[in-house]
This record gives C-alpha cells, sequence and structure tokens, in this order.
C-alpha cells in the first residue's frame, strides 16, 4: 500500500462536463470530489462508514482548467472520539507544460457511525512524523476556534439560515 490508513491520494482528470463557460472547473464540483475523498480517507481509517460533519478553510486559490489533472492529497491529521478531521491539499499539473499548481486546500469533520446510525468510536491518532505533529497540533487549534466561534454565535443568538 502507497499510503498509510491515515492518509489517501486520488488523481481526476478535468474533463468538459466539469467545467463552466470559462473552461474553468465548478467550484462545486471540486467540493464533490473533496466530499468524496475526504469520505474515503476518514471511513479506510476509521474502517466504517462516516458522513460529513463540517467542512472548514475550503480557499480556492487557483483556477483549475480542462483537461489537467488533479491530485487530491488527504491525510487525518486528529481524531476525537467518533470524529477525524481530514485535511486535503489539491494539485492541479498542466502536464503538457509540466506545471504543477497548488489550488485548493481545506478541513472536513467526518463522524464514523455504527450500524445503527449511532455516532461510533474511532481508532485514536498518534502522530508520527514532525509533519504530522505540526497537523495534529493545527487541527486541535482549529477545533477550539470553531468551539469559540460556535460560543460567540450562540450568545449572539445568531442564526446562521435564512
Amino acid at each position: 500500500m502507497p499510503f498509510p490508513n491515515h492518509q489517501l491520494s486520488m488523481t481526476v482528470l478535468m474533463t468538459p462536463d466539469m467545467a463552466n463557460f470559462s473552461g474553468k472547473v465548478h467550484g462545486g464540483h471540486i467540493l464533490k470530489l473533496l466530499d468524496q475523498v475526504a469520505y474515503a480517507c476518514a471511513s479506510r481509517y476509521a474502517g466504517m462508514y462516516v458522513v460529513t460533519l463540517s467542512v472548514d478553510r475550503v480557499q480556492f486559490l487557483q483556477p483549475i482548467r480542462v483537461g489537467e489533472l488533479v491530485t487530491f492529497l488527504a491525510s487525518v491529521n486528529y481524531t476525537g472520539n467518533t470524529s477525524l478531521e481530514v485535511g486535503i491539499k489539491v494539485v492541479a499539473e498542466d502536464f503538457h507544460q509540466g506545471i504543477a499548481t497548488h489550488t485548493n486546500s481545506c478541513f472536513f469533520t467526518m463522524v464514523a457511525m455504527s450500524e445503527d446510525g449511532k455516532p461510533a468510536p474511532v481508532p485514536q491518532f498518534v502522530p508520527g512524523t514532525a509533519e504530522e505533529k505540526k497537523r495534529h497540533a493545527a487541527a486541535l487549534l482549529r477545533k477550539q476556534l470553531r468551539k469559540e466561534l460556535d460560543e460567540r454565535y450562540a450568545a449572539a443568538k445568531v442564526d446562521m439560515a435564512l
């Protein structure tokens, strides 16, 4: 296996059916692929079905064009009791010109589900490398920031929906 069970790589050729009128790939199509990658990475690690709880920091840094090979590099950065944070880096490659560009990054929080549809415990992720430890620490900070933001919204009685 080329990756440990907490990492996943997926490469997809961007085709015309994925594009908008300007020849760039729809952001919504990339979001769909990101969700599939997050699911595959988290499900493989947890060994069970997972669902998407939230998506943080989707940043479209550069456009993706039809004809480019897009690689999604996913990694479990952190596990809670039943949840996992999966970080995903997206790299688009214009293989005709030999240019690879970091186009997108984001973080998905996934929740493992038991067969009866209830949240289920996941194996605890223990970072091994210096890079994994850095990602783990950043994931803990994001978790704390999400909690603080939720508390601020609740205190201000802000309804996120229209």
